[in-house]
């Protein structure tokens, strides 16, 4: 499978790594500032990405729900 990390909005990247930082902390999951974390376990890494998916949606359809006529 191929990574496609690539970022739409490439001004995102800081905002996405915030709130990456954000998540493993309520989850008590420690991430190392180096930015290597192979020592995480695979559950908690989806945990992790898991929660994030979760805040972006809840964000989109908080926009659209703004944009409703």
């Amino acid at each position: 499978m191929a990574n496609n990390s690539t970022l739409l909005v490439p001004q995102a990247k800081a905002a996405i790594n915030q709130l990456k930082y954000e998540v493993a902390q309520e989850l008590g999951i420690p991430l190392q500032p180096n930015g290597y974390n192979g020592n995480l376990l695979t559950r908690d890494v989806g945990s992790i990405g898991g929660t994030i998916t979760k805040r972006l949606v809840q964000i989109a359809e908080q926009q659209l729900n703004g944009f409703k006529r």
